[in-house]
């Protein structure tokens, strides 16, 4: 769900010094709403699903990668030097940027996810914008909806707008999801939309994940 507001540059320049202050208030409001928002349903869960995934959310280890070999270990530094080239633009700072990918990488491994296909979903949901917020609610990077942190958390919703946490979330309801779809990842995608079994959300993922495709 994409937005656009638009102020001309010569009708800005007529507006009164409040006015002025005011549409900026509301070009910025605009800008924390944009966001392809994942509208996820809350939903009845059997007890061991419901532990399952409390218990990965609350596992407070930092993103330590392992790798098996040094191989691995080089790919994905190039992964994330390729990586990092494409989302530039989205986050100028390159610190962030790495610290970014490399969460993803971590989070999506984790879940037993692509972390290309996770970077495909971010960029549908958020435009890679931390503290975008839907107009359903959902938050941050993987637009998590707050309900989750009651279901599965410590009930604070502001942790969605962390790094590592709205990603652990993101990652671990999607998997959730896939298991509960038999693996279909199209309707697994559906559901983490609240759409599930119509085509445009899932057609949009899997297009922004060739976005991020990346050989070995």
């Amino acid at each position: 769900m994409q937005y656009e507001y638009k102020v001309s540059a010569s009708r800005f320049s007529k507006l009164g010094p409040l006015a002025r202050r005011l549409v900026a208030v509301v070009l910025l409001c605009a800008c924390c709403l944009d966001a392809s928002a994942g509208n996820q349903k809350e939903e009845a869960m059997a007890d061991s699903v419901r532990l399952a995934l409390s218990k990965a959310i609350t596992d407070s280890r930092p993103p330590n990668l392992q790798f098996s070999d040094i191989k691995d270990r080089i790919n994905y530094l190039y992964w994330r030097g390729e990586m990092s080239e494409r989302l530039k633009s989205k986050l100028p700072d390159l610190q962030v940027r790495q610290e970014f990918l490399h969460t993803v990488w971590y989070e999506a491994k984790r879940a037993g996810l692509d972390p290309q296909m996770v970077l495909g979903l971010i960029q549908v949901e958020s435009g890679f914008h931390k503290y975008a917020v839907s107009p359903v609610g959902a938050r941050g990077y993987m637009q998590v909806m707050p309900f989750w942190t009651r279901t599965i958390g410590d009930g604070d919703p502001q942790k969605l707008f962390d790094m590592q946490t709205n990603l652990r979330y993101g990652c671990s309801v999607l998997r959730m999801y896939i298991d509960l779809e038999a693996g279909n990842l199209y309707l697994a995608l559906g559901r983490y939309n609240g759409s599930r079994g119509q085509a445009e959300y899932p057609n949009a993922v899997r297009a922004a994940w060739t976005k991020w495709d990346y050989k070995e």
